[in-house]
């Protein structure tokens, strides 16, 4: 175990540095001692399946393919648009073919988009949660864009078609059953897309966001309403039978995780919390037991979403990585007071019923490609970075972890990380000092002398959005190529 402390200020702990120097001392002798005596063995690829308790069985789509469908797909609507369009060169006839495509591509959007947020394990845990929110909200800009390009085409074609001004279309189309329909939808969905914007969202509540978030549903709905009496999916009778399965795959897919799957989970493990421990003045851990938890199959690195059911707490579903393996039928999260419902936690009574779902994310061991793996966490990132310390397969000496802190007082679970460098022949170093001092710890060069053999590792990251952005740029510029990265980060 090598363990050390880079900091401006180390001179206000003489203890804590010769504490360290000593065992820095001690952990050379016994890596040199224990060098090569487990074999190694290369990984081959993403998502390789050879490294002991990387998933073995488990399916998981990769992002890559999942790109390639959504494209695909895209392509099929666009065949669909091509297979029906009269080619034609009047003015009223290019702006209907150019609504009917904007509008047959933003009712694939609405599906995908749904379908991303679905939590469908398969894709959850291979595409990764943190990809799949932004992927949602870039979708959401495109389908945004897209009804508002096959609204203005819409009108300008039916103003063309019949000689009228865009206003007095306007209100005649306004006449229809189905464009009213569709009116209703397109303002749910611009609702619920405003309330997204970063400016907007940073004035709501989590509640109020997601309570605003929900209005995509009913914005779809309406919006398979108008289409299924448009020209185009309503050309014919296998069309509508092809969109209405989508659609209603996309629902069950919907209710099936989001909703039955989590009461069933709820309804049989029953955990309830244990004990609330403090580890820090701003850090606690929450302990919980249940029944049959190693059915959940949390892999070491995921998260799940837990719901306290408890006074102001309830109403609200937190994610929180484990930070220890699931033991007994124990879990345990460790969380810092970071706002309002985090804070409430501490205050958390033992007996407290807790409602669970998951597991979700990608940062888990089937990423893993190379022998040696560099784990790197920052403040309460060390939460599932301190599991994968425990967990990863690793021969002495191909572990590295390093956590990031503004001080000694600020390291979480510290006693627990050295027990496990101790055992496994792991290194851990802390680096600790202001995030605005004049050296810089994950700067590429010491980062570097760190880690011998930096550009030969995978690495997996977790830590606060700021320094994430700065460790990874870091590792770029020393040689750790970016696919060999693995990160989820998490942001309201």
């Amino acid at each position: 175990m090598t363990i050390e402390a880079t900091d401006p200020q180390l001179a206000a702990y003489p203890a804590l540095s010769a504490y360290l120097a000593h065992q820095s001392h001690q952990s050379h002798q016994s890596h040199q001692s224990q060098q090569g005596s487990v074999p190694a063995r290369e990984g081959a690829g993403e998502g390789n399946r050879a490294w002991p308790g990387g998933g073995v069985g488990a399916l998981r789509v990769r992002p890559r393919v999942m790109r390639r469908g959504i494209v695909a797909g895209a392509g099929a609507v666009g065949l669909l648009w091509g297979s029906q369009a009269e080619p034609s060169a009047r003015l009223d006839a290019l702006f209907a073919s150019g609504a009917h495509l904007s509008g047959l591509l933003a009712g694939y959007g609405i599906l995908v988009m749904l379908s991303l947020m679905a939590r469908v394990p398969a894709v959850e845990h291979g595409v990764g949660a943190d990809r799949l929110a932004r992927w949602h909200a870039l979708g959401g800009r495109y389908v945004l864009s897209l009804v508002g390009a096959h609204m203005v085409l819409a009108l300008c074609g039916y103003a063309a078609y019949t000689g009228n001004d865009l206003l007095r279309s306007a209100a005649r189309l306004l006449g229809y059953p189905g464009i009213v329909a569709a009116a209703f939808g397109t303002a749910a969905l611009g609702v619920a897309g405003v309330s997204s914007v970063r400016a907007a969202r940073a004035r709501l509540s989590r509640e109020t966001w997601r309570a605003l978030h929900f209005l995509t549903y009913l914005g779809a709905a309406l919006a398979f309403a108008h289409q299924l009496v448009g020209p185009d999916v309503a050309s014919g009778p296998p069309t509508v039978w092809v969109w209405a399965m989508l659609h209603a795959t996309v629902a069950v897919l919907i209710v099936w995780y989001r909703g039955i799957v989590p009461v069933r989970q709820a309804l049989r493990h029953g955990l309830r919390v244990v004990e609330v421990r403090d580890e820090s003045p701003d850090v606690v851990s929450v302990v919980m037991r249940g029944a049959g938890l190693d059915a959940l199959r949390a892999e070491p690195g995921q998260f799940l979403r837990w719901r306290f059911v408890q006074r102001r707490l309830w109403y609200t579903s937190l994610p929180f990585s484990l930070s220890a393996p699931v033991r007994d039928d124990t879990v345990r999260i460790t969380v810092k007071a970071l706002g309002v419902h985090s804070r409430r936690m501490r205050r958390l009574r033992p007996g407290t019923r807790v409602l669970a779902s998951g597991p979700f994310g990608a940062m888990t061991a089937h990423r893993r490609t190379r022998r040696k793996v560099l784990l790197v966490a920052g403040g309460v990132g060390i939460t599932p970075m301190r599991v994968l310390f425990e967990t990863l397969p690793a021969a002495p000496g191909d572990l590295t972890l390093l956590y990031r802190a503004g001080n000694a007082a600020q390291l979480v679970l510290r006693d627990e990380l050295e027990a496990i460098a101790a055992g496994r022949g792991a290194a851990l170093h802390y680096l600790l000092g202001p995030s605005d001092a004049s050296f810089d710890p994950l700067a590429p060069q010491a980062l570097r002398n760190l880690v011998p053999g930096l550009a030969e590792h995978d690495v997996y990251l977790c830590g606060p959005g700021p320094m994430a952005d700065a460790a990874i740029a870091s590792l770029v510029k020393a040689g750790v190529p970016q696919q060999h990265i693995h990160t989820e980060r998490f942001s309201f």
